[in-house]
Parts: structure tokens; C-alpha cells; sequence
């Protein structure tokens, strides 16, 4: 029986990128079958609403969703749709892989790390927001719990044995933020004790950022809480050639997306100039999680291969083709 996929194409150059990413999959003799749904502005127009119901029914329905870069409109009465998905779905894990393509204009070769984030507490939840009447202060929540740290901490260590990793890093602050990062922290400690064979190591998350600019080869996976790990994700992207080239996974008990990390480049859209990689490498991530390790390594090997070669690239890898010219060219290798 076919998987059916939910494909969320999103904003400005979402629809374009999805598109590459759907010819590769079907290339690759992955039989899935596609349902389409609408979320982001392209929603707001057609549906009056950023996320309609019937696109939360649709991701409910088939459990796993591909998604484009969504647009949230800024301004007061416009919450995040990413994080209303992730809250809705108890999408509790973010996976952000990042890995070193020869060919790109990355800093840095022979980068494989895995940042994991919790993905529905602490301080990014936006929980208790409020501004005083008169703009003079503001303030926010910031609320984990002791089974929300575990989960997280454990599904790292998890992925940490069934993909063969030796190190699992916990990320905190709880030299300061004693109570919140410090509970973390802890649990993070008794978690490690059940998994001898995974070396465990903990640090503050400044040091971390430093070090992952001075020597992100001593880095493995790292587990960390909600904001600490938006930041740090998209700093072990620009490790490798900036979030173009990472893609993103949110995966919960019964539901997960897979997405491109980067926003919708509105002024670029519709003008066959996007790099697909991220989302791309968002599928690869969705047929590992779905068991089909074969087609995922076929299309991984056929990214890697056009990006070294130049064959086709995209300006930002330094070629001077478009998103349907790089798409064609990992169809001529699969």
C-alpha cells in the first residue's frame, strides 16, 4: 500500500523547491502519493486563515508532511505557524543534521552534527507574553518539565545508538538560569547513566557556540532546550554553507514534517533561481524516518555528486544555473 504524503508547498519560493524535491522522490521509485494543502499567506488568500483545518486534518490523517517555507505576516493577532504546528501536534523533537558538501562555499569540511531541540517548552513557546499598557516593560515564561526533558534527552540518545554516534553533548545555562536550564541539566545527568555506551558530555551554552566556531569537529549530537536550540541550529548551518544546505525534521508521537529551514524569499520567488538542497535534504531525513534507507542514499549520493561536480548549480554554490537545471541534474544521476 502507497504511503500518502501531506505536501504543504508554503510561500514565495516554497511552491518551486517542493516541486524539485516531489520529481526527485518519484524519480527515486519512492511510490508515495501526494495530498496537498494549503498553510502560510497562500492559505491567508484562498482560505482566510494561516492554517486552515483541513490542512491540520490532512497532517493528522497521513502522519508524515513535507512542508515549504511558510510566512507568517508581522504584527500583533499573527502567531508563528511553525509553532502553532508544533504545539498542535506535540511535535516535541527538532532534528537539524548538518553535514560538510564538497563544492559548497562552507568554511569547514568533514561537519556531521546532529543539533536536537526541544520543541515545545522553554522560553521560544512564547508562553506569558506581556507588555504593559504604557510600553515601559515586557515580559515573558519560560516553563520546562521534568518529562519534557526527558523525552528530549532520551530521544537524543536513542538517535545517538541506532545511527552509530559516539558523543551526545547536553546544552544549557544553568550556571544562571538555575531552575529552568538547571532542571534540564539534571535530568540530562540521569538520563546519560542508562546509555554506558554513549559518551556524555555537558556545556554552557556561550562555550558552546565559541567552540563550534573554533573546533566544531569535537561536536557529535548535541541535545538542547527550545531557544538554545533555534540559535544553534542555524549556527552549525553556516558551518556548512548557510541554511540552504540544512534541512529539518519535527517529529512527534504520532505525527512528523520535514521542511526547509530557510524562509520563503519572497524576492526571488517564481524566478527559478532557489537552491532546492534544503528541502531536499528534508525528504532524505523523511525516507530515513519512513525505513527506506535505500532511496535515501540514492538521492543523497546524486546531491552530493552535482554540487562537487558543479554540474548545474545554483549561484548560491557558486554556479549560475536555476532550481529546474539542479533538479534535472540529480534526475539524470538517479
Amino acid at each position: 500500500m502507497s504511503q500518502t504524503i501531506t505536501v504543504i508547498p508554503g510561500d514565495g519560493i516554497g511552491p518551486d523547491i517542493i516541486e524539485s524535491a516531489i520529481q526527485i522522490l518519484d524519480k527515486a521509485g519512492c511510490g508515495f502519493t501526494y495530498e496537498y494543502a494549503d498553510a502560510g499567506l497562500v492559505a491567508l488568500d484562498k482560505h482566510g486563515e494561516l492554517l486552515p483545518p483541513q490542512t491540520l486534518e490532512a497532517i493528522e490523517r497521513n502522519g508524515i508532511t513535507l512542508k515549504g517555507p511558510l510566512t507568517t505576516p508581522v504584527g500583533g493577532g499573527f502567531t508563528s505557524i511553525n509553532v502553532t504546528l508544533r504545539k498542535h501536534f506535540g511535535l516535541y523533537a527538532n532534528v537539524r543534521p548538518v553535514n560538510s558538501f564538497k563544492g559548497t562555499k562552507a568554511r569547514y569540511e568533514n561537519i556531521d552534527i546532529i543539533t536536537i531541540r526541544e520543541n515545545t517548552e522553554g522560553m521560544y513557546s512564547g508562553l506569558g507574553q506581556r507588555t504593559a499598557e504604557d510600553g515601559s516593560e515586557a515580559e515573558a515564561m519560560s516553563k520546562v518539565t521534568r518529562s519534557g526533558c526527558e523525552r528530549i534527552v532520551r530521544f537524543a540518545f536513542d538517535l545517538a545508538r541506532r545511527e552509530g554516534r559516539k558523543k551526545v553533548t547536553a546544552v544549557h545555562k544553568a550556571n544562571i538560569l538555575k531552575t529552568t536550564s538547571g532542571m534540564f541539566l539534571a535530568v540530562a545527568r540521569e538520563v546519560a547513566q542508562d546509555y554506558p555506551d554513549i559518551q556524555f558530555d555537558e556545556m554552557i551554552v556561550d562555550a558552546t557556540c565559541m567552540k563550534l566556531v573554533m573546533s566544531p569537529e569535537i561536536f557529535d549530537v548535541i541535545v538542547t532546550t527550545n531557544l538554545f536550540g533555534d540559535i544553534i541550529s542555524d549556527l552549525c548551518a553556516g558551518l556548512v554553507g548557510g541554511l540552504g544546505m540544512a534541512p529539518g525534521a519535527n517529529i512527534g508521537e504520532k505525527c512528523a514534517i520535514f521542511e526547509a529551514v530557510h524562509g520563503s524569499a519572497p524576492d526571488i520567488a517564481g524566478q527559478n533561481l532557489a537552491n532546492p538542497s534544503s528541502v531536499i535534504l528534508a525528504s532524505i531525513q523523511m525516507l530515513e524516518h519512513l525505513g527506506m534507507q535505500e532511496q535515501a542514499k540514492k538521492i543523497l549520493n546524486a546531491l552530493r555528486d552535482v554540487i562537487e561536480t558543479g554540474d548545474r548549480t545554483t549561484r548560491d554554490l557558486g554556479g549560475n544555473h536555476g532550481t529546474t537545471d539542479f533538479t534535472q541534474a540529480i534526475l539524470d544521476r538517479l
